[in-house]
């Protein structure tokens, strides 16, 4: 019953997880490098939510306000310090987010300390099926969490922008031949993807507690389940993202929780070794 328990606390672990890891998937899909500065955009949605929602705004609102400074924030630092390195190779523009992501981090602790904080929310009491308990609140969140999943994929199959999107992650210079502004395309994806990961990390955030290390914590999970899933496949993230989330619960049960951050590593390993594109393959955006 405990690894039962465990599954379904990962599953809901694993969906909070998705919603990052769509960002951090549909950037690389279409700016072509891995954007490791979503630890520090990761942290600074969380506390722009947890700032709104303190201040009285709904849950809707505090989420919204968390992707417009974490997207807004991102394609700052995109445009100023990550783009213009990626003619260059994806590994100057690489190192260069990471230092973004720890200048982030630090912004963050300097206006905010190091203490965790924790979302005002009523504490409600758990809702029990059979032996396996639920919390009503990690409920509400996997909610949300899956009507962002689905706005995603109902944006990018039915819109004109999602298409162009998918469009310019497939084959840019086609793309560009048919008049899609490849520019303006990268800026979308920049703003778009920092803007899910900043929610993201509220939603992880309303899980449990936020500080300064919040996206630091979870940037190994992000970027594990993009490459499990296939590093710029969408559905490919939201798998990884499902199954990273239920291992890294079930080896609490066999390794001790100190161990749960090796699983990003393990994972990581596996794949480039027997399957380098992921299990749905790269750029299926």
């Amino acid at each position: 019953m405990l690894i039962l328990q465990a599954l379904v606390n990962g599953l809901i672990s694993g969906a909070l997880l998705a919603v990052p890891a769509i960002g951090f998937t549909a950037m690389f899909a279409v700016l072509r490098f891995p954007n490791f500065s979503v630890s520090g955009i990761a942290t600074l949605g969380a506390f722009a939510g947890y700032v709104a929602y303190g201040a009285g705004l709904q849950m809707v609102a505090s989420l919204l306000v968390a992707f417009a400074v974490a997207g807004g924030v991102g394609l700052l630092f995109d445009k100023v310090a990550h783009l213009p390195l990626v003619k260059q190779g994806a590994l100057p523009a690489a190192i260069a987010s990471i230092a973004t992501g720890l200048v982030l981090e630090n912004v963050v602790r300097l206006g905010f300390g190091n203490e965790p904080r924790g979302y005002d929310r009523p504490i409600a009491r758990d809702l029990s099926f059979g032996d396996i308990r639920f919390n009503p609140q990690q409920l509400e969140t996997m909610g949300i969490a899956l009507a962002i999943m689905i706005a995603v994929f109902a944006a990018l199959a039915f819109t004109r922008i999602g298409k162009a999107m998918r469009a310019s992650a497939d084959n840019p210079e086609l793309a560009a031949l048919k008049g899609i502004r490849p520019q303006r395309i990268a800026t979308l994806a920049s703003f778009v993807g920092m803007g899910l990961v900043g929610i993201g990390g509220m939603l992880l955030g309303l899980d449990s507690s936020i500080d300064p290390l919040t996206g630091t914590r979870i940037l190994l999970s992000i970027f594990a389940a993009a490459v499990l899933g296939g590093l710029g496949s969408v559905p490919g993230a939201v798998l990884g993202a499902l199954l990273i989330g239920m291992a890294e619960e079930l080896s609490v049960l066999v390794v001790g929780s100190q161990y749960r951050a090796a699983v990003g590593f393990v994972v990581i390993l596996a794949m480039l070794t027997v399957r380098p594109r992921g299990l749905l393959g790269e750029r299926a955006f």
